[in-house]
């Protein structure tokens, strides 16, 4: 099969953000994790050699402003996409919307999917809607006074549409209504998007990895985050820090389990969550969604990640790739399986 992947370099990243900000710019004044969510060359050349030994054809591409007329030149039978942009609520959508303009099957959830489960308060409307259990929240805008409605504290504030911690650092969960006020507005200003306050629960966390579609959802084996490995007098949550500073290849943080402990009961409950979830969206061959339990140990969806990450080094903490070795996948297999999934979805020969 003729594949292209279709990725965001930290690199090609970077250069989005200078286009937008025409004026000179030093290093100093870009936020840290603006591009926490761009592949780096080792992930690229995993996932084509991956599916290069699965016998596939494949060729990559930078989700760039030429990437429409780079693929219909390519003339792929498949995308294997993993793209994420820089700026908006369809940033993620932008290559599947190419893709369907030009009537090219892609792997993953479609734009609309995409944006809303990138956009974090419409998501938690949705599922709510549906009575699946969420935290509690509110939504603040730029340029609006910040004017707090009664939520109750702690809360953690976050960008409404970011991804792989981008937003959410060690010291993000407030205390108080002072502190939330001041926490938001410094995000307002940072982020130039609306941002969330939470209810920050004070449970266990976990993410799963599912794929699949219809009938043939699978959860992959549950991984559970054990908070009490993070350094002394940090927060509870999976920060930032936690995901690329405290936790490098060369001295790791032991702060996942899989699979996680959990009693029958615990697992069908948090399985059952999933795979609604899952449907309610629309996601489509594979997707990570995050759990954490409340002061009942009731759990909660508190989002969803159709594009997962899939960093190749076990060291490097990757969740999906995590739940597929439990599960008996190698790198190459996982990537595999996902094309099988998609190809079955579109009626194509793997």
């Amino acid at each position: 099969m003729k594949i292209a992947l279709t990725y965001s370099s930290k690199e090609g990243l970077l250069q989005e953000y200078l286009r937008k900000h025409k004026e000179s710019i030093s290093n100093d004044e870009i936020p840290v994790d603006f591009f926490a969510e761009g592949d780096g060359p080792e992930t690229i050349d995993a996932v084509i050699q991956a599916l290069s030994s699965a016998g596939h054809r494949i060729k990559g591409f930078e989700a760039s402003n030429h990437i429409a007329a780079e693929l219909e030149n390519y003339d792929p039978h498949l995308v294997f996409n993993m793209a994420e942009g820089l700026w908006g609520d369809f940033r993620e959508s932008f290559v599947p919307s190419v893709c369907e303009r030009l009537n090219i099957p892609y792997t993953g959830s479609d734009p609309l999917t995409l944006a809303v489960c990138l956009n974090k308060a419409r998501t938690k409307e949705i599922l709510g809607f549906h009575g699946l259990a969420t935290p509690a929240f509110e939504l603040f805008y730029p340029h609006e006074p910040v004017v707090l409605n009664g939520l109750g504290f702690p809360a953690i504030v976050k960008p409404v549409s970011e991804g792989s911690s981008k937003g959410i650092f060690d010291d993000s969960v407030a205390d108080d209504p002072v502190e939330a006020v001041h926490k938001i507005a410094a995000a307002l200003q940072k982020y130039d998007q609306p941002i969330l306050l939470e209810k920050f629960l004070p449970g266990a966390e976990y993410t799963a990895a599912l794929w699949g579609n219809g009938a043939e959802i699978e959860v992959l084996p549950i991984v559970s985050i054990d908070h009490s490995t993070l350094p002394a007098g940090a927060r509870p949550i999976y920060s930032y820090e936690a995901k690329w500073i405290w936790d490098v290849p060369e001295k790791p943080l032991d702060i996942f389990k899989c699979p996680a402990q959990l009693s029958d009961d615990q697992k069908a409950q948090i399985t059952s969550l999933l795979i609604k979830a899952y449907r309610v969206l629309n996601i489509r061959d594979w997707c990570r969604i995050d759990i954490r339990l409340d002061e009942q140990g009731k759990p909660h969806i508190i989002e969803l990640n159709p594009l997962p990450g899939i960093l190749p080094d076990p060291k490097d903490n990757s969740c999906f790739p995590k739940a597929a070795r439990a599960a008996g996948y190698s790198y190459p297999e996982m990537l595999s399986r996902i094309v099988q999934i998609t190809c079955k979805r579109h009626g194509l020969s793997s």
